[in-house]
């Protein structure tokens, strides 16, 4: 249960993401610097390790999303697909993550969409997990938005989609009050279906913000809803 928004940049990129859990689950970590191989990279993190959302200092992002309409789930204890995110935050192309997800158990892993952003060759593609085979999609480079629910996955994904595709149209357009707007909306109303979900059970938990461009790459991370007040966390990493 998430919601991504990309905005494509000629010198890089803004990412947002709503992380939407539920209530019940422990609190994650806020984001710290980590080595991951010869890497260095900034990400919160769930108290087990793995994380949903990270940049390293190729200026390479990775967002992870559940995919809720494979219904299908893995026999046995699951491998949590937080650490798909945190391995591959060792790549700084499309093919050095796949190198890294074809050395994962993916088989233990239940399915998910893992979207990463490549500014260096402005390249945006999406790795799909369906618990049978990984698939590969390229997609431009331009802004765009991946929706995930496990409460009703293709009715989020048109009311948020409306949502988004309404944003577009506004003269701000683009700009991070416009972005940090768009995962704090609740439109078409308050509950499942809107970016900063609520439901009795579940609701969004965090917001991570990314911006990669003139040589930095800062990270801002919101300890709760968009829509509250809440602690946030503000790192920078420096791109090579």
């Amino acid at each position: 249960m998430c919601t991504v928004t990309f905005i494509a940049r000629k010198n890089g990129f803004v990412l947002g993401m709503n992380r939407d859990e539920k209530l019940s689950r422990a609190p994650a970590c806020p984001p710290r610097l980590q080595r991951i191989h010869d890497r260095r990279a900034l990400f919160p993190f769930e108290p087990g390790g793995g994380t949903w959302a990270g940049v390293n200092d190729a200026g390479t992002s990775l967002a992870l999303i559940n995919w809720y309409s494979v219904v299908a789930g893995v026999t046995g204890p699951p491998v949590s697909r937080g650490e798909v995110v945190k391995a591959a935050l060792a790549a700084d192309s499309i093919a050095g993550v796949d190198k890294i997800l074809a050395t994962m158990p993916l088989v233990k892993m239940n399915a998910f969409r893992l979207i990463g952003f490549f500014p260096a060759g402005q390249e945006v593609n999406e790795w799909r997990w369906n618990l049978k085979k990984l698939e590969s999609c390229r997609h431009g480079w331009e802004t765009n938005t991946w929706i995930s629910s496990g409460f009703d996955e293709p009715g989020a994904q048109r009311a948020r989609g409306k949502t988004f595709a309404a944003a577009r149209g506004q003269v701000s357009a683009g700009n991070l009050s416009w972005l940090r707007r768009l995962h704090r909306s609740h439109q078409p109303a308050c509950g499942p279906y809107s970016t900063c979900m609520h439901r009795l059970d579940a609701a969004t938990v965090s917001y991570t913000e990314i911006i990669v461009g003139q040589g930095e790459a800062r990270l801002r991370y919101h300890a709760g809803a968009p829509c509250c007040e809440a602690r946030s966390s503000r790192l920078s990493l420096k791109l090579s």
